[in-house]
């Protein structure tokens, strides 16, 4: 199985920048087996959305249309690692925020149900 360790949340001023990044290991996951990698997140009483999902063999990033301009996605193939870079945090922002990856076949970008590992999550609270 594959594991996904999130990082990088906290407490940010609303206007303020986080990076937030998300390193994968084991299973398959390697250079040689390209996934789908998406972010998604999740307030309180909400569902949870995704924001912008990555095909790793590709490297061009699939956003969310309410999120684009204030969210930029991008990896580190070498490191395994996917990074969500926030800019301007608003309140809204808030939520608890999830790395995923899913096999690619079949796989819609912005569908929960399609992927098929999460890491634990990282908070995110904007004041």
């Amino acid at each position: 199985h594959v594991q996904l360790v999130e990082s990088g949340g906290g407490s940010v001023q609303a206007g303020g920048s986080l990076r937030l990044s998300c390193e994968a290991s084991g299973g398959t996951y390697s250079h040689y087996r390209p996934y789908c990698m998406g972010w998604f997140r999740q307030a309180p009483g909400e569902e949870r959305e995704n924001i912008v999902s990555i095909y790793t063999s590709i490297g061009i990033p699939y956003y969310g249309a309410s999120v684009r301009e204030r969210f930029t996605m991008s990896q580190d193939n070498d490191k395994k690692t996917v990074y969500l870079h926030i800019d301007s945090l608003k309140p809204e922002d808030a939520a608890m925020y999830y790395c995923a990856a899913g096999d690619p076949l079949g796989l819609v970008w912005y569908r929960v149900a399609d992927f098929g590992y999460w890491g634990q999550g990282t908070q995110v609270t904007v004041s």
